[in-house]
């Protein structure tokens, strides 16, 4: 799967998913792009965008966009906070789907769809 991690999310994050094609968005040359255009460019090169950004689903509608969205919900974006949540992410992307939003950590399993 190709997933984008936001500006948010520890680079080195990445190196925790080795099965998936996983680039930040500095990598991809996109920081600083507010969500909604960040979540339109995603949409055509990822199939999921990754962030700690736990106010994203309320303020963005990815309907009608070919991407899902992932919110780890963690103490902190330290890599050493969301480690833990791994195992729980490489689940939840076995089974996700496009348009949906999806809380990975402390309320995991809680999907959203718009």
């Amino acid at each position: 799967m190709r997933l984008l991690l936001d500006e948010s999310v520890p680079r080195r994050f990445a190196l925790l998913l080795p099965d998936h094609a996983v680039k930040t968005v500095t990598q991809v040359g996109w920081g600083g792009i507010k969500n909604g255009a960040l979540l339109t460019l995603a949409a055509h090169e990822f199939d999921a965008f990754i962030t700690v950004d736990n106010n994203l689903p309320y303020q963005q509608n990815i309907a009608g966009l070919p991407l899902a969205v992932i919110v780890l919900r963690a103490n902190s974006n330290a890599l050493r906070s969301l480690e833990p949540l791994v195992p729980e992410l490489k689940k939840t992307l076995e089974r996700l789907q496009p348009g949906q939003f999806v809380t990975v950590g402390r309320q995991t399993g809680d999907f959203h769809t718009d």
